[in-house]
Formats: structure tokens, sequence, C-alpha cells
């Protein structure tokens, strides 16, 4: 067992930038531990994640705001606040907030996380 302790009141969150477009911070709530990782990821409006892949999965739970969701080859699907999605091992997705909302998540990422090229203006824009 291991207890790991919230971050200390006034702590900055960390400026996510060679990820992600737009204004993205993340606060980490479990740093990867025995294959998983927990975040608090934060989206400022038309932010968004680059195309990426998990190794074993990942589950996001939009804890506010709205945003979008999309694997490679398929439309982007609205997500908002109450939301949970499953994404399954080596789907290709990207995920980010509304061009008009903020989004926050909580993001469980299990396994190692392969990240790779930007995520367009035209692909965001379908949603």
């Amino acid at each position: 067992m291991k207890v790991m302790h919230a971050r200390q009141e006034g702590a900055s969150s960390e400026m996510r930038d060679a990820t992600f477009t737009g204004g993205v911070w993340g606060d980490p709530v479990m740093p990867f531990t025995q294959g998983v990782q927990i975040n608090n990821v934060f989206f400022s409006p038309g932010a968004r994640t680059h195309w990426h892949q998990h190794e074993v999965g990942q589950v996001l739970h939009v804890v506010g705001g709205s945003g979008w969701v999309c694997e490679d080859g398929h439309e982007p699907q609205r997500i908002r606040t109450g939301d949970v999605v499953w994404i399954g091992p080596g789907e290709r997705h990207w995920h980010g907030a509304d061009a008009n909302s903020f989004m926050m998540h909580l993001a469980i990422s299990i396994g190692k996380t392969d990240w790779k090229e930007a995520v367009t203006d035209a692909q965001y824009v379908k949603g």
C-alpha cells in the first residue's frame, strides 16, 4: 500500500505543451506507479492533446466543461461533465476542449503512452 498525499495548497499546475496544442495544465494525482498514472488535466477552449495511444488503455472522466474525443478513422464524439470514456489498448486518439468551453478531466492512463503528431485544425474542427 502507498498513500499519496494531495498537492500543497497554492502549488503551481504544470503547463503541458510538448504533447498538446493550446493552453493545457496538468496536476499529477498519482505519478506512474506499477503501470498506472493519474492526472487532472485542464484544457482552455480549443486546446487538445496530440494523437497518441496507450499500451493497456485509458479512462477519462470529464469533471467540468465540454469537449471532444476522437479515435483515428472516426468522427469526433462530444463529451460533457459526468461522461466517462474507455479508450482501449493501442487505439490512436485525441481529446480536448470544445472551441468555446473549458474542459477538465481526470485521466487514468494504464501502461506506456506513445505520443504522435499534433492534431491539425482541420481534424479538430470536424467536432
